[in-house]
């Protein structure tokens, strides 16, 4: 059975804390070991890499840095970067829905 997470890929987030603060993008991935998430266009840092056999003349790459999940915070209108806090609430069947807070316990999606 699969467990239901707080901030799960596809879900627009804003940045809330950090030098990208007030930036929004789109969550590419969920590192739940690291406590942490790729977000789109967010934290992407220049690496020079040494030459080596696969690649002779070294030169340099953009990776992605994943952001702390306490940094962010689920944008629930797009038009006004609303954001919210989410909630988990049970169902009467036994799962579990994402709710947003500030939204008197809307469902999510």
């Amino acid at each position: 059975m699969a467990t239901i997470k707080r901030i799960i890929k596809g879900d627009f987030v804003k940045i809330i804390s950090g030098a990208s603060k007030g930036t929004t993008g789109k969550v590419t991935q969920v590192l739940a070991k690291q406590k942490s998430v790729l977000v789109e266009g967010v934290n992407n840092i220049h690496r020079h890499v040494k030459p080596s056999q696969a690649n002779p003349r070294g030169g340099h790459k953009d990776i992605q840095v994943p952001v702390s999940i306490h940094k962010v915070a689920l944008v629930v209108d797009e038009k006004s970067n609303k954001t919210s806090r989410v909630g988990l609430v049970k169902n009467a069947d036994g799962g579990t829905t994402r709710v947003a807070t500030q939204l008197k316990n809307k469902e999510i999606k």
